[in-house]
């Protein structure tokens, strides 16, 4: 049921609206608050609480994206490292983790190969016995089972590090609300302070990005990079399915942001978007 102001009621719509339009009575109130003998001491004050939003945002903000890399790579330089190295050199396991790296592994030492070969006949090495090829191939067969060896190695440790930076990183925000509340002002002013323009333009960068039509070639790198700092294999399947569905769901929920906030906040941000858009 809708409330009803008291003072409201038997008044006229015209009564309600008032003679003269609000616009001019909010120059008149801004030219009012200009002469206030109080207004320089005010903006003063407003100036402070400002600075100290933005200094205490942009620690905080330092805080959140420094600490967890720190602690990443302090853990796995001193604690994991070590560690991880001994019980490797114990057990002696299997070179690879998964079927990619070998993959890998075997694909370059078989250009490495056909190199060699290459250079032989063109005479740029000199035509060398059978047995000094072979010998040259073990080398390098020697030093890719070394190199993906510590590349698995590497995963452990990446694995167990991440683990521990992801809880570092959300024990800081479960301890800090304060500061939290503090950089979600912040952003929301610097966000909502921006011209219809630049909104505009950062909506359509983060989405040409994320979701526009070349945006699986970077998924494609990313998940590539990400599962192989894993130590996971490298599915094609499930890296075209991802780039098949999470984009789609990411613009979706984009696009219902927009028209469920964005257009209710900045409507004109969302008209000049269409336009550039267009």
């Amino acid at each position: 049921m809708k409330n009803w102001n008291l003072n409201e009621i038997g008044k006229s719509p015209l009564d309600r609206v008032g003679l003269i339009p609000r616009s001019i009575n909010k120059i008149f109130e801004k030219f009012k608050k200009e002469l206030d003998p109080n207004a320089e001491i005010e903006a003063l004050e407003e100036f402070k609480i400002s600075k100290y939003h933005t200094v205490a945002s942009m620690k905080y903000l330092l805080i959140l994206l420094v600490t967890p890399i720190v602690v990443n790579q302090m853990t796995k330089s001193f604690i994991l490292g070590p560690m991880v190295n001994h019980i490797w050199n114990i057990k002696e396991p299997e070179i690879f983790l998964n079927e990619s790296q070998e993959e890998r592994a075997f694909a370059e030492l078989q250009r490495f190969e056909e190199k060699l070969h290459f250079e032989i006949l063109i005479g740029k090495i000199p035509n060398t016995s059978y047995k000094v090829v072979n010998e040259q191939i073990s080398d390098k067969a020697i030093e890719l089972a070394k190199e993906y060896s510590n590349e698995s190695v590497d995963a452990v440790k990446n694995i167990i590090a991440d683990i521990i930076s992801i809880i570092t990183f959300l024990i800081i925000i479960s301890t800090t609300k304060r500061q939290i509340s503090i950089l979600k002002s912040f952003i929301n002013q610097v966000i909502y302070g921006l011209s219809d323009t630049a909104k505009a333009f950062l909506i359509i960068l983060f989405t040409d990005i994320f979701v526009g039509f070349h945006s699986p070639h970077g998924w494609e790198v990313i998940l590539e990079t990400l599962l192989r700092h894993l130590g996971l294999p490298e599915s094609r399947d499930f890296i075209f399915i991802f780039i098949a569905t999470f984009p789609v769901v990411l613009d979706t929920i984009f696009k219902y942001w927009i028209f469920r906030y964005l257009n209710r906040i900045s409507p004109s941000a969302v008209a000049t978007y269409h336009s550039m858009n267009e």
